[in-house]
């Protein structure tokens, strides 16, 4: 089966690169959030990133203008009445990922592929909602999507051989690598990372070293490129949260268990760069 139209459901900044990278590849997209102004502000920043560049000299302004011209918001889900394909990039909250599933299969025809760019949630869970669960599959892009090359196919319990070629060839078209992975917590780049900004944000909190200790440490003594806390920033520390719940809800290991410092600082609205403050403060 051919990708050629694509509805992103979710204009934020897991949700804007996808639509940038789809677009960038000649795949025409439909970007839909709860209002327009949101849909427009997902263009607004893909603008702004390709913007830079052009100034940077990395692509032309055509190629920018032809870019954009391919995205269009939409007002709501009805354009996955036409399309190929639809990403979910929305809130990593279960109940109310399962709620938009089951929304679109009342709106999209049947040969119509679900994918979810979920961090942890179950795919075989959502895809029991969707209706479809043979054309359900996990698309988790990494942060930020114009940049990162990997991207984790993951494969629901029902998930079919031809759905996940498809998602794969799909991953391809655009630059990047997949790498198929089952359906399990958090599946492996978060089941790895996530466990790690959880012990460092202990080792912060028991006063271990300080933030900047901490990172300097992963950095310099593991080659990291960035610290688990300033990671931890650009994710947001509410997503963080979110995914360490799913884990712990999931397994029941308390390895997994959010440390009560991170909790605070969710419920203190500080999430990191998307807030202005997390582990450190941004301009």
């Amino acid at each position: 089966m051919s990708i050629d139209r694509l509805l992103v459901v979710g204009a934020g900044q897991m949700g804007s690169g996808i639509a940038q990278v789809a677009a960038q590849t000649g795949l025409e997209v439909a970007l839909a959030d709860v209002s327009m102004d949101y849909a427009q502000k997902g263009v607004d920043r893909i603008a702004r990133n390709l913007t830079r560049q052009v100034e940077k000299g990395r692509m032309t302004e055509e190629d920018k203008t032809r870019a954009l011209s391919r995205i269009k918001c939409a007002p709501d889900y009805s354009a996955g009445s036409d399309v190929d394909l639809v990403i979910e990039a929305i809130v990593e909250d279960p109940s109310v990922k399962s709620k938009l599933f089951t929304e679109l299969a009342s709106i999209c025809p049947p040969e119509v592929i679900f994918a979810s760019n979920t961090s942890s949630v179950s795919i075989t869970a959502m895809a029991r909602d969707s209706g479809r669960p043979e054309r359900f599959i996990g698309m988790h892009f990494m942060n930020p999507v114009p940049v990162m090359k990997l991207v984790e196919v993951v494969r629901g319990l029902a998930t079919s051989d031809e759905t996940c070629n498809t998602i794969v060839d799909l991953a391809k078209r655009m630059g990047k690598k997949p790498v198929v992975v089952a359906d399990s917590p958090a599946f492996v780049v978060n089941r790895l990372a996530i466990p790690m900004i959880n012990e460092a944000v202990f080792a912060l909190s028991e006063g271990v070293s300080t933030a900047e200790g901490i990172d300097t440490c992963v950095k310099l003594g593991l080659n990291h490129p960035m610290g688990p806390l300033a990671l931890a920033d650009l994710i947001g520390l509410d997503t963080v949260l979110s995914i360490l719940e799913v884990m712990f809800t999931e397994t029941g290991d308390p390895k997994y268990r959010p440390c009560p410092l991170l909790r605070r600082m969710v419920a203190a609205g500080r999430l990191g760069r998307k807030s202005g403050r997390g582990f450190y403060e941004y301009s």
